[in-house]
């Protein structure tokens, strides 16, 4: 079973116990096979990792890398590689694991060396994020020196990524916990920097997003925000009837002044732009670590500047706000 021991203890000696006070009985919910019918499998797929703690780590490159190739024997490391992929599909990445490469289908790193240098640092500092998927950026929050990171992600299996990562660590401040965002208690206040990337799109209500987002930071916490966007002046927005780029639960895309204005109609000061970028097929793309459809796919054949529904392609945005 997975523990959180650590975490807790962490938490207690921070200013988290409105928190503390209900987290482990909500993990304690998710972590059931009512929940989650493939749970035991993936557990059994944990245990089936070989026991071993990485005497390298690094954090502050493109590729999240856990150990050496050489720290391992030869059935280790075949071993070690039949289990990883059985965590099939790996999304976020890229990791490195004593030499076996996991080139997931999104170059996550770069995002991150999109808004690294445009951010408030985070040595020192309590950062929460949300919808991290296997945690690779949590990762590299780590790596810029951040005091405890904490990811919240609902997709199982992505949390059961991020252990087989963690596996190989001793203790590290970082977790990703089975839990979405509406699981925190409202006015929590107590964290430095909140990162939500590729979520806003996803909710029903961007604008509670944003509310319960300020709620987790400290006052002149910071917001890092990336999200769809489409071209335009302010009010313009896309709702697709249907499905955006193949997915379901697309419900708002905004263009940028109106998500400058969502932002400020949700307590927030201090608006930056630090980036827009169209996503290519060079960012995300299908691998032998993700051999689903992926975003060659999801566009027109005849016109790439569209989706396959017709809607202006993926655009992503960029920005920071401190909370008031």
């Amino acid at each position: 079973m997975i523990d959180y021991k650590h975490l807790y203890k962490r938490l207690s000696a921070a200013s988290f116990s409105p928190w503390l006070d209900v987290l482990a009985n909500k993990i304690t919910q998710e972590l059931t096979t009512e929940k989650h019918g493939r749970l035991n499998e993936w557990l059994e797929t944990l245990g089936e990792l070989p026991a071993i703690k990485a005497t390298e780590i690094a954090l502050d490159q493109d590729t999240v890398s856990i150990g050496r190739h050489a720290a391992v024997s030869k059935s280790q490391h075949s071993q070690l590689e039949t289990t990883l992929r059985k965590l099939h599909p790996w999304r976020k990445g890229p990791f490195d694991l004593f030499g076996i490469h996991i080139d997931t289908e999104w170059r996550s790193d770069w995002k991150w060396n999109r808004l690294k240098n445009d951010i408030q640092p985070l040595a020192g500092r309590q950062v929460l994020d949300v919808g991290c998927g296997s945690g690779y950026h949590c990762w590299r929050m780590l790596g810029a020196g951040a005091k405890q990171v904490i990811g919240i992600e609902p997709t199982m299996l992505y949390v059961m990524q991020f252990h087989a990562v963690k596996h190989f660590t001793d203790n590290l401040p970082i977790d990703v916990l089975p839990q979405s965002l509406e699981d925190l208690p409202g006015n929590l206040r107590a964290f430095d920097s909140v990162f939500s990337m590729g979520v806003l799109y996803h909710r029903r209500s961007p604008i509670d997003h944003l509310f319960k987002l300020h709620s987790c930071l400290r006052p002149g916490g910071e917001l890092i925000l990336e999200t769809l966007v489409i071209e335009g002046q302010s009010g313009k927005l896309l709702m697709p009837e249907g499905r955006y780029a193949k997915m379901r639960n697309v419900w708002f895309i905004p263009d940028i002044p109106t998500l400058m204005t969502w932002l400020k109609r949700s307590r927030f000061n201090d608006i930056k732009l630090i980036d827009v970028t169209p996503t290519t097929t060079e960012e995300q793309r299908r691998t032998n670590w993700m051999n689903f459809e992926s975003l060659s796919d999801f566009l027109d054949p005849v016109d790439p500047t569209k989706t396959i529904e017709g809607h202006p392609a993926p655009l992503r945005a960029t920005l920071t706000a401190k909370a008031v």
